[in-house]
């Protein structure tokens, strides 16, 4: 094993143009959460013993790398998303509908490049590749792998991860200690009345307005029923009712999420939503119901491990934050309530070019793919020390 992160950095950087290569195969071959087959078959192709990887979670794998013993789990996500690609990349998704929109071909390529580094030289102590498939979707795939028990039986002690940020400047590395992202829950509210002829809505019972007021009336549990000072997102992002212009529906619907930074503030609003819905309905007529998923929980970072990465990224040419949350949201957080965890967030941003994450256009530039590697490499540096 080295005795100083030397040679494993120097080993890395040899890795990268192959890494390169692999991420521009793997955005051009994107795959839907729950479909990653070929996804899986071509990343462990790519790791170095990749035929003796454990299954789990369907499409998903654990691959030790380096040895017996306690070891760093290093996660990337198999999935892409359902978004048409226009970014105009020579390597662009072949796939119409399907795009790796969220930087996971990122993720898993330096993964790669960091195992088959390790695998060549050594490193301080084991790594577990965990391949995660559904990071993108309900059921969790991380909650799948939590819950199978692998990583206890693999004696993960810690997991590490990384995430393209376009809100850093390239170069930046966010590791910031305790809670980094919101949970995330998704709700469905249905409002039903009596539909009739849209020119007598005394006639009627009109769930349209009825919905309407409530989705205004949502938003009070973010500004009068919850604290100011934490952290509350609730959006509705989807409205569906009738099919005609001159006809009153007999219901309409309403699909959003509910984000919070605190576990006792979200179980308040997610009890409170119900009440509401229904007493607002109620109030035009109509009855209404509120259907609840359960999503992630809110993500918190280990504050030692966090503070030991911090240290080390300098020494592979990142500048450190320490102040980036965000009440977007990361299944990542489900190993974070089992075991000490930390998700680091990594700058990609160009200047005032700044592109979104989930948009048709977000390609992070190659370089991404070396500094997602070196950030994964200081937080399994970090977590293997004694």
């Amino acid at each position: 094993m080295p005795t100083d992160l030397g040679e494993l950095r120097r080993r890395l950087e040899l890795e990268l143009p192959a890494a390169v290569e692999l991420r521009h195969e793997l955005h051009g071959r994107p795959e839907l959460s729950g479909e990653e087959a070929a996804t899986l078959r071509r990343v462990l192709a790519a790791l170095p013993g990749g035929s003796a990887a454990r299954p789990v979670a369907g499409t998903g794998a654990l691959l030790r790398v380096g040895g017996a013993g306690p070891a760093v789990a290093v996660r990337a996500e198999l999935d892409a998303l359902a978004v048409t690609e226009a970014s105009g990349v020579a390597w662009a998704s072949r796939r119409p509908g399907v795009m790796h929109a969220c930087g996971h071909d990122v993720h898993l390529a330096a993964l790669v490049a960091l195992c088959r580094a390790v695998d060549a030289v050594g490193g301080p102590a084991p790594l577990l590749a965990v391949l995660q498939p559904r990071e993108e979707t309900y059921p969790s795939g991380a909650r799948d792998i939590r819950e199978s028990g692998l990583l206890r039986a693999e004696q993960a002690g810690v997991i590490v991860g990384a995430h393209v940020q376009p809100l850093l400047p390239a170069g930046t590395v966010a590791c910031t200690p305790g809670t980094v992202n919101a949970s995330s829950d998704e709700f469905t509210i249905e409002v039903r009345g009596a539909g009739g002829h849209a020119a007598y809505p005394h006639l009627a019972r009109d769930p349209v307005y009825a919905l309407a007021q409530v989705v205004v009336a949502l938003q009070s549990l973010v500004s009068r029923r919850a604290d100011p000072m934490d952290p509350v997102v609730i959006s509705v992002t989807t409205l569906r009712a009738g099919e005609a212009a001159n006809v009153l529906p007999d219901a309409a619907t309403a699909r959003g999420t509910v984000r919070a930074m605190d576990p006792d503030t979200r179980r308040a609003v997610l009890a409170q939503l119900p009440e509401l819905v229904e007493l607002v309905a109620r109030a035009h007529g109509c009855t209404g119901a509120v259907e609840i998923v359960d999503g992630e929980p809110a993500l918190v970072n280990d504050a030692a491990v966090a503070a030991a990465t911090a240290e080390v990224l300098p020494s592979l040419g990142a500048r450190v934050d320490d102040t980036l949350r965000s009440t977007g949201s990361d299944d990542f957080a489900h190993y974070s309530t089992v075991m000490p965890s930390l998700m680091m967030f990594v700058g990609v941003g160009q200047g005032d070019r700044r592109e979104r994450l989930h948009s048709s256009t977000f390609v992070p530039p190659d370089d991404s793919v070396g500094d997602v590697a070196r950030a994964l490499l200081a937080g399994y540096a970090a977590a293997a020390r004694p």
